[in-house]
């Protein structure tokens, strides 16, 4: 055996072991570096508050603040119907986060699916969760469609069938950064001891009893470790509790 030859492949080894290792760890503090919240563009006594109170943040904050429109729906076909459509064909729970291939699935029961994104956090055991897109980038939060599903195939539905359209003469507006709509709620609305878990940008939807056009504003969406949402609405600043169904100033 050439000892010589050996010894240098074990050195040529493990030096690419260690660039292995080490590209590896870089990868790994970057992500970490990524999904860290970043409290600098908190303003300090934000920062103060959240001491005091004991608020946590673990959602990554939001640094982009687009300029978008308020905008109308209204339900259609009995789009408020709590009926639930049982499928043809149970389709794989796995596609949820295939979307395309969900979509391409259950393209003769839900033509529109493609339209809709899932919301992990709204979902709860045995349904999916998905909300209508605004341009087919921004959830409408509060108006669903529901996949049922049992033994790891989705069954059955219901959905909010709505329209949605553009209002007329609305111009773009600036939205509310998420960090100044995170200091109202750390200041004046969170109780002690709250963690952020989820920050999210969409539209603020709610279910009424009509067949008329109803508004909708772009809005943060906040939710906490317990479950408990708030709204700030990206126009007016305005803070909405579900839970409790008022909106606060």
């Amino acid at each position: 055996m050439d000892w010589g030859r050996a010894k240098n492949v074990l050195i040529y080894a493990f030096l690419l072991l260690n660039l292995v290792l080490g590209y590896q760890l870089w990868n790994d503090l970057r992500e970490q570096v990524n999904s860290n919240p970043d409290f600098t563009s908190l303003e300090s006594n934000i920062q103060k508050a959240m001491d005091e109170k004991q608020i946590k943040v673990l959602a990554k904050i939001p640094s982009d603040a687009p300029e978008l429109p308020k905008i109308s729906y209204r339900f259609i076909n009995g789009g408020q119907s709590k009926e639930v459509v049982e499928l043809k064909a149970p389709v794989d729970s796995k596609l949820i986060y295939s979307p395309k291939e969900l979509a391409s699935a259950l393209k003769t029961s839900l033509p529109d699916l493609g339209n809709y994104r899932y919301d992990e956090p709204a979902s709860r055991e045995g349904e999916f969760v998905l909300h209508p897109l605004v341009d087919g980038k921004w959830p409408l939060f509060k108006i669903d469609l529901s996949l049922f599903y049992s033994n790891q195939k989705i069954i059955s539905y219901r959905e909010q069938a709505i329209e949605i359209s553009s209002l007329e003469g609305e111009k773009n507006q600036q939205v509310l950064s998420a960090s100044k709509a995170l200091g109202n709620l750390i200041e004046n609305f969170l109780p002690e001891g709250s963690v952020v878990t989820e920050i999210e940008l969409g539209y603020y939807g709610e279910v009424f009893n009509s067949d008329e056009h109803l508004p909708a504003a772009p809005s943060w969406r906040f939710i906490l470790e317990s479950g408990k949402e708030y709204y700030v609405q990206g126009i007016s600043g305005d803070v909405i509790s579900p839970n409790t169904e008022k909106a606060k100033e």
